[in-house]
């Protein structure tokens, strides 16, 4: 998990006054924390509450997601996409896959998620389909190509949701070669008239970027 960027107390506050989860997706992080490697690389309440309300104002009929792990921002994405809605996920660790399908054969929108595994700059290269919403929440290595890629392909008015923005505070006085592509992302986004952005300080940073032409 992130480093806490904002006073411990005030990150419990904005958790507990942000409406819950579902059930399923609380019993889906119980059993995250339980059962899987790296339970920290779940987006949690205050990320997956601004996907799902940011999927209700824009009612994509085609999204994305890069980086699943074990579906929870799946389902608070499809939880506010329209019936017919198809969520293509992009995800590399077999394991949390099959996890993640477990739930979304017990979910009202599981049945809009469609699960590719591999590499997602080979799994883009497949895909011939205007974007409505993305979110890009895999290795930040491949985080400017992953954007760039998916911006050619997202329609005007289109969202692009970048989890992980703040990475820990290191955008402030990078340090390693990882650090500088997710400032080289950030500016480049701050820096692009062809998008708008507001970049937001929700847990680890996310920017949502809408295209504008």
């Amino acid at each position: 998990m992130a480093e806490y960027l904002v006073n411990e107390a005030i990150e419990d506050y904005a958790f507990l006054s942000t409406g819950p989860e579902p059930e399923l997706l609380q019993e889906l992080i119980d059993g995250t924390n339980a059962n899987m490697g790296w339970p920290q690389k779940l987006s949690g309440r205050l990320v997956g509450r601004t996907l799902s309300m940011l999927a209700k104002l824009v009612q994509p009929k085609q999204a994305l997601e890069i980086g699943m792990f074990t579906g929870y921002s799946a389902l608070s994405i499809a939880e506010g996409m329209p019936e017919g809605g198809k969520l293509i996920c992009c995800e590399t660790n077999p394991r949390a896959i099959d996890y993640a399908k477990t739930f979304f054969e017990r979910s009202p929108h599981g049945h809009k998620i469609d699960v590719r595994f591999g590499p997602a700059l080979e799994t883009l290269d497949t895909l011939d389909m205007e974007l409505d919403f993305t979110f890009i929440d895999a290795d930040k290595r491949n985080y400017l190509n992953y954007y760039e890629r998916v911006l050619e392909m997202t329609r005007p008015g289109g969202l692009i949701i970048l989890d992980n923005v703040l990475w820990s505070g290191k955008v402030l006085q990078p340090e390693s070669e990882l650090d500088d592509v997710l400032v080289e992302v950030n500016r480049r986004i701050a820096a692009d008239s062809n998008v708008e952005n507001v970049f937001l300080t929700v847990r680890d940073g996310i920017n949502v970027v809408r295209k504008v032409r």
